[in-house]
């Protein structure tokens, strides 16, 4: 047997014997159905953690599970598959949706193209040039798998008119992926999947415009400090000289703005409108996404037809089902208080600063150990509100610092989806694990700075 497989199989067998292990373990002060929930959700996640399966077949195990197992009048099935029923996960659908469209139009490799030609000069402009499309596909591109993916296709012309081979080409590839997280965060949209789950925690909607005011600066501090570590950890040759006629040639084959494009640009650009003014007209970002793949797929625009639903990733899906169940269904059994009563000193200073940098430390150690971000903030995320509310901090600030603490940091690609797409085939994990020790530097800088800053606007 291969070394993946038997990894596979030891992690099956451990996620198994931890759960009949906590399913009868004695565990004073936890109901019986909250220990039920933990013995299941813990299994999940280190089945998740080891690669047992598809995270798509591990989120649909839990929530079985979870729905058999479980006392119904606790933990109603209406509560484990309560996502379904909510703006957040049809926010994910039509991000997918929209970054087909993107793709199929041409229109995301044109701006790609025009960016470089214009502005990429040397090695380090490469690098930063990584970030920043990463940042500005992300108004168009509400997910970030498929901006680094197309990223990876624009650049390997880059690549190739640079000369640039081994280590240096593998950094390129790094960059792209480690760019793609804190990017990620600046705005709602930036990715669907992760920053929406923030709503389903909180249980209220944060607005496209509120994510911003909370998370903008933040989110473009963690660009401008990973970016610049990066930099600094990964030196690049001092001269390139760059054939940019393969890019232009590239760029010509695009030939000019297509119909496809135009029409996939009007509807991008309502959708953003409709996004920017959630405040007035009170419509969800998820139902915004929604209506714009609609448009898209109407017979005047014809953007999108039925091969893009292969877009849309079922399993992805259901994992973001699956980690935001466990927040859900823990509260309700019992176990997230317990976990808090756990992990959670019983005292603690009222400091906002002290408060964010202990659960930093706290959301960091579990997602070392846990790897999967999503499914960490489904177990840390309910505890940390719980925890603010006891000092008075608003349960979106104990929401917001667990998604900063959890999805900036990594070590290895597995603790984070955004780097594992990529890993072994554009970078190997020595690159990011150098960089991952960097990287928690960076996660607490800017969990510090949002301190302040929430402070400054009152949010806190």
């Amino acid at each position: 047997m291969n070394k993946i497989l038997i990894k596979r199989i030891i992690g099956f067998a451990g996620g198994l014997a931890v759960c009949i292990l906590l399913w009868n373990a004695p565990l004073s002060g936890l109901p019986v159905d909250g220990r039920r929930c933990l013995a299941l959700s813990l299994a999940a996640v280190i089945w998740w953690a080891a690669g047992v399966m598809n995270p798509g077949y591990t989120a649909l195990a839990l929530l079985l599970f979870y729905s058999l197992f479980l006392n119904p009048e606790i933990a109603p099935r209406s509560l484990i598959f309560n996502l379904w029923t909510s703006p957040t996960i049809y926010l994910v659908i039509g991000g997918f949706l929209i970054a087909a469209a993107v793709q199929r139009s041409g229109l995301g490799k044109r701006i790609a193209l025009k960016y470089i030609l214009r502005f990429v000069k040397s090695y380090k402009s490469i690098v930063i040039s990584c970030y920043l499309l990463g940042l500005l596909l992300s108004f168009i591109i509400p997910h970030p798998w498929p901006r680094s993916f197309l990223l990876v296709s624009v650049m390997a012309y880059v690549i190739k008119a640079a000369g640039l081979e081994g280590q240096s080409a593998r950094n390129v590839g790094l960059t792209i992926f480690v760019g793609s997280i804190p990017t990620s965060m600046v705005l709602l949209t930036g990715d669907s999947t992760l920053n929406s789950a923030v709503s389903g925690f909180v249980g209220s909607s944060v607005s496209y415009l509120q994510w911003i005011v909370y998370m903008g600066l933040p989110g473009l501090l963690a660009v401008f400090l990973t970016c610049t570590f990066q930099l600094c950890s990964f030196k690049g040759p001092e001269k390139l000289s760059i054939d940019f006629n393969e890019v232009r040639g590239e760029l010509r084959a695009l030939g000019k703005l297509s119909g496809l494009e135009k029409r996939t640009i009007a509807a991008i650009m309502m959708a953003v409108l409709l996004w920017c003014t959630d405040t007035l007209h009170g419509i969800n970002p998820g139902w915004v996404a929604v209506i714009t793949a609609v448009v898209l797929a109407l017979p005047t625009m014809d953007v999108l037809d039925a091969a893009s639903w292969s877009q849309v990733n079922l399993g992805t899906l259901l994992f973001l089902c699956a980690a935001l169940a466990i927040g859900s269904v823990g509260g309700a059994t019992g176990m997230n208080e317990w976990i808090v009563g756990l992990l959670l000193p019983g005292q603690v200073s009222s400091n906002p600063y002290i408060f964010a940098l202990l659960c930093m430390i706290i959301c960091m150690v579990v997602h070392m150990l846990l790897g999967s971000t999503l499914a960490v903030l489904g177990i840390v995320t309910p505890a940390i509100m719980t925890f603010g509310s006891m000092v008075g901090i608003p349960p979106l600030a104990s929401a917001l610092i667990a998604y900063t603490s959890v999805s900036l940091h990594w070590l290895l690609p597995f603790h984070h989806m955004n780097l594992l797409v990529g890993a072994g085939e554009h970078f190997d994990e020595r690159q990011a694990l150098r960089l991952g020790v960097l990287q928690t530097v960076v996660v607490a800088l800017v969990v510090l700075f949002e301190v302040f800053w929430w402070s400054a606007i009152g949010l806190i």
